[in-house]
């Protein structure tokens, strides 16, 4: 099988080239080398599309670019005539529906969200395969020096807590009502694997590729130190700063339908933390 990996040099599409490559053969071009808003390769079996725009202000000041990077380029994939599966996320739901099941009919309330769930619907459409992903946690394969700072997300949460900690730096975990603080979060290469396994089967719709564990980013933070081994004295909770647009403050995700049609028992977050612990030695 061949399978093209969009957003290749990014957190997520860098895991799952990892994943992928020891299964299959892999394109995993650049974004200099690929331009998907003008066509995208046909000679291959199947796309996995995790590219994004990853610019949160950007996308509300060039609406044009934002629509284009991510539902224009969700229908080039589609219009290729592979099989497509596209990586989208919790976020397309409102904060108030979890935990969501597959078939929860998403609420987004930001432009992140909005965009992934209009590219849910033509990939949907079109008999393809929609991932969410939730709370990714793990180290960025392309740029694993790469630091990287907390923000209204779970993503990443768990590294830079252990970066800090582990350097004898204080970390505030952020806690209040206009952050994301409840997920279902997973490890990158857990979710890949996940999403190797559908394309395998072959399987369509909605998938919640995410552990089995609901936590929030507090405890989430706690279980890191204890499970690192870390001084908890270091941690501390405050509040977020002021943030520009909604963020969905509850985005659990029910796995249960997904875990079933892929036979697998999802990993909790103990998994989490020691696949991750593995990942940085």
């Amino acid at each position: 099988m061949r399978v093209l990996v969009t957003g290749a040099s990014g957190f997520v599409g860098s895991n799952l080239v990892h994943v992928l490559r020891e299964r299959c053969e892999v394109l995993a071009p650049s974004h200099a080398a690929l331009d998907l808003t003008a066509a995208v390769p046909s000679e291959v079996d199947a796309i996995v599309h995790a590219a994004i725009w990853n610019d949160p202000a950007g996308l509300l000041s060039d609406r044009r670019r934002a629509w284009d990077g991510y539902v224009e380029t969700t229908r080039n994939c589609v219009r290729s005539g592979a099989r497509v599966i596209l990586v989208s996320t919790d976020w397309v739901f409102d904060g108030t529906q979890g935990p969501a099941t597959e078939d929860e009919p998403p609420n987004p309330i930001n432009a992140y969200g909005f965009l992934k769930a209009a590219s849910e619907l033509v990939v949907l459409e079109a008999g393809g395969t929609v991932a969410r992903i939730a709370g990714v946690q793990g180290v960025h394969r392309a740029r694993p020096q790469t630091p990287r700072e907390q923000d209204a997300g779970f993503g990443y949460l768990v590294a830079s807590v252990v970066d800090a900690l582990s350097a004898g730096r204080t970390f505030t975990v952020w806690d209040g009502p206009d952050i994301n603080r409840v997920a279902t979060p997973v490890l990158a290469t857990d979710a890949a694997e996940l999403i190797w396994r559908a394309l395998e089967r072959e399987l369509t719709g909605i998938l919640h590729c995410v552990g089995r564990e609901h936590i929030d980013r507090v405890s989430l933070a706690r279980r890191a130190v204890r499970a690192y081994g870390l001084d908890p004295e270091l941690l501390k909770v405050g509040a977020p700063p002021a943030q520009s647009e909604r963020i969905p403050y509850d985005t659990r995700l029910d796995a249960t339908r997904t875990a079933a049609r892929l036979g697998v028992e999802l990993p909790d977050v103990d998994r989490l933390l020691e696949g991750l612990a593995c990942a940085t030695t």
